[in-house]
């Protein structure tokens, strides 16, 4: 088994996602002050479509940002539905996929709870999803540009990482 690890810590990209059967959002950040969004977007499979071909979707379309990209790490959001098993069996598949995707590309996976998250972008981890874009629009000057929330979330998932890694490598 090989893992890829970025050349350098001042070049680290990191691949954030928002998993979802219907949507799953993914952001390509880079460390810097401010991070910067390489890439962002939206992968979406048509509601009709059989389960196995849904997923083969997003394995594909992930697996082409990573090769267009490299990034040295995959960083997801770990969702908790409440109630919802059908909405939560969804999110599971979709994350499993990100996790597959991303181990047979080599690269490293972690997971981080969206208190956590919430916390590391807006300093409150309780935060509402508008206090987050807000926050991500502020600090890395992005547009609204009509994407989805899960876009941003993706975004703030990649960030959590990197702020997590700059922790883990400073001493």
């Amino acid at each position: 088994m090989t893992v890829r690890l970025s050349l350098h810590f001042n070049q680290v990209l990191v691949l954030g996602v928002d998993p979802g059967l219907a949507r799953t959002g993914y952001a390509v950040v880079s460390r810097g002050n401010p991070h910067r969004v390489v890439a962002m977007g939206v992968i979406s499979t048509p509601v009709k479509w059989p389960l196995e071909n849904r997923l083969q979707e997003l394995a594909g379309d992930l697996s082409d940002v990573i090769r267009r990209h490299q990034p040295g790490a995959l960083a997801l959001e770990k969702v908790y539905i409440k109630g919802n098993r059908s909405a939560a069996s969804a999110v599971e598949r979709a994350t499993g996929v990100a996790m597959l995707t991303a181990a047979e590309a080599g690269i490293p996976v972690r997971e981080y709870i969206p208190s956590t998250i919430k916390k590391v972008v807006t300093g409150d981890g309780r935060a509402t999803k508008e206090a987050v874009q807000r926050s991500l629009w502020k600090t890395l000057k992005l547009s609204e540009n009509g994407l989805p929330h899960d876009a941003f979330d993706a975004v703030a998932v990649a960030i959590c990482h990197l702020q997590h890694l700059h922790l883990e490598i400073v001493p």
